[in-house]
């Protein structure tokens, strides 16, 4: 007991200078460091990519009261990944305070980016126990950012380390119960990006439903990995007719950090539809019944089989041409003739008068009728021909009897 009591006389005048060493005005440079590290990745990062910034601060001194002061940042975007962290290690054998902040840092631009001094505001303890200020400040650091690659026209640039897809219904979207819609839920979770990152919610699309879309929510939570940041789209569908509707897919484009590859995700189309079991049965359509033929047609028909029986007892066959000259209302082209003449299509009617003479031949009548219908439509002063009238006229004209 003596000598344990001896030997803490002894250690007593050095305990008391370490006291007095540590509680003093005059601050020794490795009292107090603070340092920045831009933590190593194995590639350049392109515009927007993160990139993951350590501040650690080293205190070898009692500390009152402190403010960790960061510079601008300039030609940055960026997020703080939790709270400062405050612990003690042991270097060279003595315990020391430590102090650790993480950000993530998303460049703007392609280029050497600086990032400036970050600056420790410390208040520390004297000789008589009184307050005073002390300021430390880091080195400023530069980041070397690459330019991004090429996009097609209208793409949306979103780097992200990775990406996960949800697509939920708050009911079976092809049971629905009448007149009820269905919401639809997909969620992007993007990982390493910070929520205004993520493209903007697209339009869905359905040429047969009716879809109302709700306004999206965007979240953010932080990780030692970085940001985590969540998008929600919304929207309710109903279909538009009296069964179903048909969701056209979606699609997302974005930089994979970590495979430094551009990927696409499609989330697949979907059918929405009222469920048959609930849907009353469709009505019973009876057969149309059939439409005979009016009367025109069936006295041509018999006009054209008492000529032919006419003609086979007399010993003489009627040719198909010879047929059509007696009964226009058989002949395609007279048909033609007429249609056109009705609709007032001076063109038309031209065309199909032209045609008759081919296969009729061009007898004077109606070589006569036409050249009055050429001269009522191209002379200089042209008049609005009567074509029903001219119509009329040549049907009834005799065709070219030598043919």
């Amino acid at each position: 007991m003596r000598r344990l009591a001896r030997f803490l006389v002894l250690l007593l005048p050095y305990a008391w200078a370490s006291c007095a060493a540590a509680q003093t005005s005059t601050v020794d440079p490795s009292d107090a460091t603070l340092s920045v590290e831009v933590l190593e990745q194995a590639h350049t990062p392109f515009p927007s990519e993160m990139v993951t910034l350590l501040i650690r601060g080293e205190y070898r001194r009692h500390i009152t009261r402190e403010a960790l002061e960061q510079p601008d940042l300039e030609g940055f975007n960026w997020t703080q990944l939790g709270p400062d962290r405050w612990t003690e290690e042991r270097i060279d054998g003595k315990l020391v305070k430590v102090m650790q902040r993480r950000m993530a840092l998303y460049p703007e631009r392609a280029g050497t980016l600086t990032i400036g001094a970050f600056t420790h505001h410390l208040t520390l303890t004297d000789e008589g126990d009184d307050w005073f200020s002390h300021d430390i400040r880091s080195s400023p650091v530069t980041v070397q950012v690459a330019p991004g690659p090429e996009l097609p026209d209208g793409a949306w640039w979103f780097p992200a380390k990775r990406i996960e897809i949800s697509d939920t219904w708050s009911n079976p979207p092809d049971q629905l119960q009448p007149g009820e819609g269905v919401l639809r839920i997909i969620r992007i979770k993007a990982i390493g990006a910070t929520p205004e990152m993520i493209p903007p919610m697209p339009e869905l699309g359905s040429p047969s439903g009716m879809v109302f879309a709700h306004p999206e929510k965007r979240l953010i939570e932080l990780s030692p990995e970085g940001p985590v940041s969540y998008a929600f789209w919304r929207w309710t569908i109903q279909p538009g007719n009296d069964r179903s509707a048909i969701v056209e897919p979606l699609r997302l484009s974005y930089f994979d950090t970590e495979a430094r590859v551009l990927r696409d995700v499609t989330i697949s189309a979907q059918r929405v539809a009222y469920d048959a079991a609930t849907l009353p049965a469709p009505p019973l359509t009876r057969a149309a019944s059939a439409v005979l033929p009016g009367w025109p047609a069936a006295l041509a028909g018999a006009t054209a089989l008492a000529l032919g029986l006419a003609h086979a007892l007399s010993g003489w066959r009627p040719s198909v041409d010879a047929v059509r000259r007696r009964l226009p209302m058989l002949d395609p082209l007279a048909r033609k003739l007429r249609q056109a003449a009705r609709a007032d299509h001076a063109a038309g009617t031209r065309r199909a008068a032209a045609a008759l003479l081919r296969r009729d031949g061009a007898g004077s009548d109606r070589q006569r009728l036409l050249a009055g219908l050429d001269r009522a439509l191209f002379a200089r002063a042209a008049q609005k021909p009567d074509l029903p009238g001219f119509a009329r006229a040549f049907l009834q004209a005799a065709p070219d009897t030598k043919r």
